[in-house]
């Protein structure tokens, strides 16, 4: 008997699922925000705070390849997964905290981090994809709305509390962590449409990369992420620079980075409303080339009147991150049913192993340049997306995909 593309319980899933993606993903750049304070404290090299950013990203993509290639969200519960990964997430977050921890201790524990977050992330794609079918961009899109949400929220923190106390951040983060591993344990459900366990099979990878249609999204993805991480590390201290030159309260900082990356949340869901109606590929296109131009357009405004670089970074933000949810809508849609997990897993791999390259280029670029023109290079990243897309758009448009 066939499913119906709306199923009962969908609706509370996806307030579970998103509420858990939102605390789990709060980890991820609180020592970003807080790094200010534990630079100081432990009276090391500025250089620490990038790392502290860099070793995240660099632990993600060891953890997604290693799921990837033991395709480890198609032969588990996603659900339990994620709930464990979460846990790991919590213990590696509280750690920092450690009166006895060092620079390089924490770069390890971020690692770990990162890795851990690769139990989340994708598995979370999958459950929101087995619970709907025929509004899977708008499900996945609130979905990566809250994970946008998770990533602002230290920004949030770091406006209240002071940097000596970043162990606040910290801790914060970790509990926010540990609520989500009980969400996923006790209250988040696989669903109706996702695919049964699949065995082990050393050929999964290659049947995932050969399908040409896969290929095309993920080609679009790391043109998205080529922009997305290295403006979301970096925004906060873009913003530092236009408060301290209009002599503003330094705790303003964050807040405006906060409602820039927070922002993104509105864009996922109002992208996923639109492709659902007007298709995956056009959406993305249209995402990717407002916020290639917000990208050329920020740094030279940036001595502009207040309100104007706010309007700028607010659509940035929505725009910036508006794609992120169909590109992965779409692998879920092109991928073999069995390998959908996988599919999904390597598409975030090779995404997230090219924000390091940004995240590390980004202060390169302000040294060079100054934040006027720090940003432009961001911009190559949406126009590689849109010709990738391209294709994929008008197979679409004449009913071939």
């Amino acid at each position: 008997m066939t499913k119906p593309d709306i199923v009962p319980g969908a609706s509370r899933q996806l307030t579970l699922l998103a509420a858990a993606m939102v605390l789990a993903m709060t980890p991820w750049f609180s020592a970003t925000v807080a790094a200010p304070g534990m630079i100081a404290e432990w009276d090391t090299t500025p250089s620490v705070s990038a790392w502290l950013t860099i070793a995240v990203q660099l632990g993600f993509v060891v953890g997604t390849f290693a799921s990837a290639v033991l395709l480890l969200s198609d032969r588990f519960s996603a659900r339990r997964l994620a709930a464990a990964s979460s846990g790991l997430v919590t213990v590696a977050t509280a750690a920092l905290a450690w009166r006895h921890t060092d620079p390089a201790t924490a770069i390890a524990l971020r690692g770990i981090t990162g890795v851990a977050l690769a139990g989340v992330y994708p598995p979370g794609i999958k459950i929101a994809a087995g619970w709907w079918r025929a509004k899977r961009g708008t499900a996945i899109g609130i979905l990566v709305g809250a994970l946008t949400i998770g990533s602002a929220m230290p920004n949030l923190v770091r406006a209240v509390a002071p940097p000596e106390k970043w162990r606040t951040i910290i801790l914060a983060a970790a509990a926010c962590a540990f609520v989500s591993a009980i969400l996923f344990d006790r209250a988040v459900r696989d669903g109706p449409f996702q695919s049964a366990s699949t065995p082990f099979d050393p050929g999964a990878l290659s049947t995932v990369v050969r399908n040409r249609w896969v290929a095309l999204a993920t080609a679009g993805y790391l043109g998205h992420m080529w922009e997305l991480y290295a403006m979301w590390s970096s925004i906060g201290a873009f913003w530092a620079y236009v408060i301290a030159s209009r002599s503003m309260a330094p705790a303003a900082a964050p807040l405006f980075a906060f409602v820039t990356i927070a922002s993104g949340s509105v864009g996922c869901i109002l992208a996923g409303l639109a492709a659902d109606r007007v298709g995956r590929p056009i959406v993305t296109i249209v995402a990717m080339a407002i916020s290639a131009t917000c990208a050329v357009a920020i740094g030279p405004l940036a001595s502009a009147p207040l309100s104007v670089v706010t309007v700028v970074s607010i659509v940035w933000g929505i725009s910036i991150v508006a794609d992120s949810a169909q590109f992965s809508a779409a692998v879920t849609e092109f991928a073999p049913s069995q390998y959908v997990g996988t599919a999904i897993t390597l598409q975030t791999c090779l995404g997230f192993l090219l924000t390091i390259v940004t995240i590390r280029l980004v202060p390169v670029w302000v040294d060079l340049w100054g934040w006027e023109l720090a940003y432009i290079p961001l911009a190559i990243g949406p126009g590689i997306g849109i010709l990738a897309m391209w294709p994929l758009w008008r197979a679409r448009s004449r009913g071939r995909t």
